[in-house]
């Protein structure tokens, strides 16, 4: 697998799971235990939120949202 590939693949993972866990929005923001990443989803985890064009948004206090 190429590593877009595998990037794509994460970034599906991780945002189905913080959408699963209801965090469509900031008020709703999840935890990384509240959306039940493992470990490998969480060390990719900063490399998708916070982005400008990112899905994934990341809150001051680390809960992300979709």
């Amino acid at each position: 697998m190429s590593l877009s590939g595998l990037q794509f693949k994460m970034r599906y993972r991780i945002a189905f799971k913080i959408e699963k866990a209801g965090a469509t929005s900031k008020e709703k923001a999840v935890t990384i235990e509240e959306a039940e990443l493992d470990l490998e989803e969480q060390q990719w985890l900063d490399y998708f939120a916070g982005g400008f064009l990112s899905t994934i948004k990341k809150t001051e206090d680390k809960r992300y949202y979709i």
